[in-house]
């Protein structure tokens, strides 16, 4: 009689709390017993797919709106979205394909006409550190890198912006912010990194240049995805980060005939001369890798050469004082290299510095 009657469909709640236990047991079980873990793993796998269902439909009807938003909801409430990244690598692989378009369903859904993944994503900027790095790691890196597209499209993960009157204090620390802020009477504070302005932005360039073909090509439309998606923060990063990746681009040998003509203007000297004036020592440094490109060219013009000869003295006594925090071989010896050049010039003919208090560092 059992096989008259079918099971009552599990509601959306029902389906994130039950694929949360499976998760949980999945990321924190030690159980040696193997088949117990695949009856866990194969009742997982079928949860995911009910979920995807529910998202995208059967194929014969539509998904039901109400029924999205209700599993959208209950997804970030109970943090199963974050299990669910994390557990990725151990899934099988027709699960995982499943799990990565429920994932990038779930950044889509409004409620309340809200997209709650951006709100999510605020809280939980942390999880772009599990899913950028998984591009050195073959097996997951087409996984992880569709679903960083997907996060990618929310600002919040490209640059954090707040407008809030219990935000006290806003400092930078290693690629990220940490907030100081007041709540419920209390001091608060939490560490918010984002993609744009941390490392990962520098290790994109190494990412894209790895052996495999599939996975330096998804890399490259991450990338792309990431400094085209939203003009605003975009413009504020290339204005804030001009000098290293100017540095990157014209250091690369492919790039060498820009990087001639380049080293060659006046005008484009000038204004890193007058960055050295800044105070921040990561500036400085940027700066330095392009400068040195300068005063490196064996053919620099005339007038070049005049405004290096004009500012030496203030140029050998800040690059005297210039150090780095850490121990850095190959930074010393091109500053070495650096100074014995200024050191050793010559204006060539009469032609004198044009504006040349305009190119002078602080002394």
């Amino acid at each position: 009689m059992k096989g008259l009657f079918k099971p009552k469909p599990r509601t959306p709640m029902e389906l994130v709390l039950q694929t949360r236990d499976l998760l949980i047991f999945l990321d924190q079980n030690t159980e040696t017993r193997e088949r117990k873990r695949e009856e866990k793993m194969s009742e997982l796998g079928k949860q995911i797919l009910e979920i995807r269902i529910v998202l995208f439909g059967n194929g014969q009807a539509e998904p039901n709106p109400d029924a999205c938003a209700h599993l959208a909801r209950e997804f970030f409430k109970h943090d199963t979205f974050r299990l669910l990244v994390v557990c990725l690598p151990k899934l099988d692989l027709g699960a995982r394909q499943n799990a990565t378009h429920v994932l990038a369903n779930l950044q889509r859904q409004r409620v309340g006409g809200r997209l709650i993944a951006s709100e999510y994503l605020e809280n939980n900027l942390d999880l772009m550190d599990v899913l950028l790095p998984g591009y050195e790691d073959g097996d997951i890196a087409l996984t992880y890198g569709a679903i960083s597209r997907e996060c990618i499209r929310h600002q919040i993960v490209a640059r954090f912006t707040f407008c809030s009157w219990s935000v006290l204090l806003v400092f930078r620390d290693n690629g990220g912010l940490i907030i100081v802020e007041m709540k419920a009477g209390i001091f608060c504070c939490r560490k918010l990194r984002y993609v744009l302005g941390s490392e990962y932005m520098k290790k994109f360039f190494t990412y894209i240049q790895i052996p495999h073909y599939d996975i330096a090509s998804d890399a490259q439309s991450t990338f792309k995805e990431l400094l085209t998606r939203h003009r605003s923060t975009v413009a504020e990063f290339l204005s804030a980060n001009y000098d290293w990746l100017l540095g990157y681009m014209l250091l690369d040998r492919s790039n060498s005939a820009v990087m001639v003509r380049y080293v060659s203007s006046l005008e484009n000297m000038r204004i890193l001369m007058n960055l050295f004036r800044d105070s921040n020592k990561t500036i400085q440094l940027d700066t330095f890798h392009v400068f040195k490109l300068f005063v490196a060219n064996k053919k620099k013009p005339p007038e070049i050469i005049s405004v290096l000869v004009t500012n030496r003295s203030k140029l050998l006594r800040f690059l005297g004082d210039f150090s780095i925090d850490k121990e850095d071989e190959h930074f010393e010896a091109d500053k070495a290299e650096v100074i014995k050049e200024i050191a050793t010039l010559e204006i060539i003919g009469e032609r004198s510095c044009t504006d040349a208090d305009d190119c002078e560092v602080k002394s």
